[in-house]
């Protein structure tokens, strides 16, 4: 292009030379004689206005390269804003140092502002769903709002300010019912209508968030609000469902919504990043009352990327919520959890043998319910998604017919932990839990309450109202390990003089079954989580027990290790491998053998430096196929010179639009040249508004480029280029060979690649599992069919549910299973995995 010829270019600062690594996204064009100018004022007005437009994107990645870059950027431009607040010498006056001691400790106020609304946010919480849990089997005569505890506070077993509802059990077992019923049609109908993001626990999503994955509205105020409503609803269902996993999206979406008051977190995501991990930590610790199980939790599950200065925010974050949930001591008991214990007898050696029984339990659970309950939801997702506030209703109905007639089921989860976990030593004996005569007829309902638990689970995790697992998953272990508990207290009393038991102390119990009861919830926890550290220090801090912590630690062991025969990850990592989210699961090492060729797209739509029209990119930008383009040279050399993001090209040529008429037939540039950066003004004061040059015949997008993309070496292995994704977090990595561009390779390629070899190295057929659902499927239509016109046939005429059968006899191609995205960015969905192909 000569320099007669009119041009259209965005103001850009001049440097000598390729910006460093660091400098990436930095606004260049070359210009003899010049060094590296500072951002100035329009420069950084066009990253924010594009940095805004990000944050509206659903379903793309953070490239956190990009974004430690542009953090440097606002930081150069903030020292250069506050110049001012120098003194003369150069010396820091006192306005700088007070703006100066403000930023350093803005993220100390953040947090503490979010730790308190996540703890004033739990004790309400608690408050309300054990009021909503006792309204079920009767009210208080004195108060109407108190439960039951509160109300005969100081008495044993009940009182006379306590009445049931009536003094005919069925009515009772009917009013049971129809509580359930109505608070899970409530729950399920809140999060349909005003927050679909409110329903599950959340924490899949939230370690995909926290990984760099943009889900729109996951962390967002309405989300907030109808999780903290429904989830007490949900709960007092009566639903096989807990309220700790919810406890972590809560809190997550607490420091969402209000570091977004903040400048400083509203543009930065990995300073977001930071107080994210820190609400996970805080959102478990007013869960399980354990501050530092939290922080561990956060550390072990939540976090790829958790350097020391996250830790010291999680641990403060953490400790004021605790401190304020213990300030405001919703139970009235100075415990921050319901189930709390205390114990101060030690266990004996012998016990080690029974523990280990516990722990190969709670391996077991784990393992059963993950692969059920992935069944369960891939049916749930291939014919009940039209259905789901029907089905969190029957759920919720069909739960309370099963389980008032089972007192461990009756009552709320948590109540009933913490009878298990007691002592029957100087405590209070729950429906003759301790006495010798019921010891048979109590392993009989504790084991009933275990299998059904289970069966629950796996039917009611998944299901469209806030639902969590780790309550459950403890109640469950805490049920059979009460049994364990009770069964080698019979074996001790019928053979006290064993040698087996010689270690036990005449006149001292010898067996706790209580302790039994609090191993088995934390080899259940740790099964279905697949976490180990966390959960010996969340068990500690619940009973304060020292001596416990080796027992604790054998168990979780042994659960750890028989987990790992049946696979890695635990529920949450299976959750995003079953929803198609683009995570690098860091617990995994895989060694494929492979060069990053094989994996990577060979077939990339690149963009030369010069040539193109600006017909030829909007009529590429309406294709919607990609969210990048590399560019080259030219497309016989493919020399690759940056990269460009969609977005970014976007925003381009809308402001080019913007500021004057383009001609469908002006050239564009993709880099600058001596002569673009003789004609145009380089003012770091002009507008990022204005476009320069009088003619518009050519347009220059060189601002816009990034001239460092992060590049691999075609014959590098591909576990060095996922460890790349894991540790420096890149949306998309380019494959170069002596400086030409050869493919691209993006979290979504490496994710397909590794199913592939999966389901290579474990073949299976799921056409079984096709047919058995679709069989249940019919078996559930009928049902539905039947009820319908008995209701119809009952109320001649006058009632009908759902009008006509059309939605159930209509069901979805055979075969057609529940399609999985991997959604990384760099590419729109154009295509999926299967399920049934993983």
């Amino acid at each position: 292009m000569n320099s007669r010829s009119s041009s259209i270019s965005f103001p850009t600062p001049r440097l000598q030379q390729r910006p460093s690594f660091s400098a990436r996204l930095s606004a260049v064009s070359v210009e003899e004689g010049e060094a590296q100018a500072a951002p100035g004022a329009a420069e950084h007005q066009i990253d924010e206005e594009i940095e805004e437009i990000k944050r509206y994107e659903d379903f793309t990645t953070i490239d956190w390269v990009q974004d430690a870059t542009k953090e440097q950027l606002r930081r150069k431009l903030r020292r250069k804003e506050t110049a001012g607040f120098f003194e003369r010498g150069g010396h820091a006056g006192w306005r700088y140092r007070l703006w100066e001691s403000y930023e350093a400790a803005q993220g100390w106020i953040v947090v503490t502002l979010i730790g308190a609304t996540i703890g004033v946010n739990a004790a309400f919480l608690n408050i309300i769903t054990e009021w909503l849990s006792d309204v079920k089997l009767g009210y208080c005569e004195t108060a109407f709002y108190l439960n039951e505890s509160f109300c005969c506070w100081g008495e044993d077993n009940g009182c006379d300010d306590w009445h049931r509802w009536s003094s005919l059990p069925p009515l009772n077992y009917f009013l049971y019912i129809m509580f359930a019923t109505i608070f899970a049609l409530t729950s399920a109908s809140l999060v349909r209508s005003f927050a679909p993001y409110a329903a599950g626990s959340g924490i899949s999503e939230i370690k995909c968030i926290i990984a760099g994955f943009v889900m729109k509205g996951f962390l967002g105020f309405w989300t907030l609000v109808i999780k903290s409503v429904a989830l007490p609803l949900a709960i007092a269902s009566g639903l096989s469902v807990g309220k700790e996993g919810p406890s972590v999206h809560y809190a997550v979406c607490t420091g969402n919504v209000i570091s977004r008051l903040f400048e400083k977190y509203k543009r930065n995501a990995s300073k977001t990043r930071e107080i994210l991990s820190a609400c996970a930590a805080a959102g478990v610790a007013v869960a399980f009352g354990s501050p530092i199980g939290g922080v561990l939790f956060s550390l072990e599950e939540m976090s790829s990327y958790f350097p020391l200065k996250t830790v010291w925010r999680s641990y403060f974050c953490a400790l004021v919520a605790t401190a304020v949930l213990a300030a405001m001591n919703p139970f009235r008991t100075g415990q921050l959890v319901m189930f709390q214990v205390h114990y101060d007898r030690s266990w004996h050696f012998f016990e080690v043998v029974f523990y280990i029984i516990i722990g190969i339990f709670g391996g077991l659970y784990g393992a059963f319910v993950i692969k059920w309950n992935l069944r369960a939801q891939a049916f749930r997702k291939k014919y009940l998604t039209k259905y789901a506030i029907l089905e969190a209703t029957l759920l919720a109905t069909g739960t309370a017919i099963i389980c008032y007639p089972n007192m461990f089921l009756r009552i709320d989860m948590t109540e009933s932990m913490e009878i298990l976990f007691l002592e029957c030593e100087g405590s209070e004996d729950y429906n003759g839990l301790c006495d010798r005569e019921n010891r048979w007829k109590m392993i009989i309902s504790l084991t009933l309450a275990t299998i059904i638990r289970v069966f629950l689970v796996i039917i009611s995790y998944g299901c469209k109202v806030p639902a969590g697992i780790f309550v459950p998953s403890m109640a469950i272990g805490a049920s059979f390990g009460r049994t364990v508990g009770i069964l080698v207290q019979a074996l001790h009393d019928a053979y006290p003089n064993s040698v087996f038991f010689a270690a036990c102390q005449p006149d001292v119990p010898c067996i706790t079954p209580g302790t039994y009861a609090f191993l088995g919830a934390g080899a259940a926890l740790s099964g279905i989580m697949h976490i180990t550290v966390s959960v010996v220090v969340i068990m500690f801090e619940l009973t304060g027990a020292l001596t416990y912590i080796l027992p604790t630690m054998i168990v979780v062991g042994v659960t750890k290790a028989v987990g790992e025969l049946f696979g890695k990850g635990g529920i949450a990592d299976r959750m995003i491998w079953f929803n198609g989210f683009p995570f690098l699961d860091n617990k995994e090492d895989h060694t494929f053998g492979v060069p990053v060729s094989q994996v990577m797209t060979s077939d990339v739509v690149a963009l030369p430096t010069t040539g193109l029209s600006m017909k030829n990119l909007e009529q590429l930008l309406r294709e919607d196929k990609y969210q990048g383009f590399p560019i080259v040279e030219d497309r016989t050399s493919k020399i690759l010179v940056g990269y460009i993001g969609r977005t970014e090209l976007r925003y381009a040529i809308d402001r080019v639009k913007k500021d004057r008429s383009i001609s469908p037939t002006a050239l564009c540039y993709f880099t600058p040249s001596a002569t673009h950066g003789a004609s145009a003004p380089i003012t770091p004061a002009t507008p990022a508004t204005t476009f320069n040059g009088m003619a518009s015949s050519s347009v220059d997008f060189s601002r816009f480029i990034d001239p460092t993309p992060v590049t691999a070496h075609p014959r590098l292995p591909l576990e060095t280029v996922m460890e790349l994704f894991r540790k420096i977090g890149p949306r998309v990595i380019l494959i170069e060979y002596h400086g030409k561009l050869t493919g691209l390779v993006t979290v979504k390629d490496c994710l397909k690649y590794q199913f592939k070899v999966e389901a290579s190295e474990n073949p299976r057929d799921d056409r079984q599992i096709i047919d058995s659902q679709e069989r249940l499927w019919g078996v559930l239509k009928k049902s539905a069919i039947w009820v319908s016109d008995q209701v119809n046939h009952v109320s001649r005429g006058r009632i009908r549910i759902n009008g006509s059968h059309e939605d159930l006899v209509t069901s979805p191609p055979r075969g057609a299973g529940p399609t999985s995205y991997m959604m990384d960015g760099t590419e729109d969905v154009d295509d999926g995995v299967e399920l049934e192909d993983r």
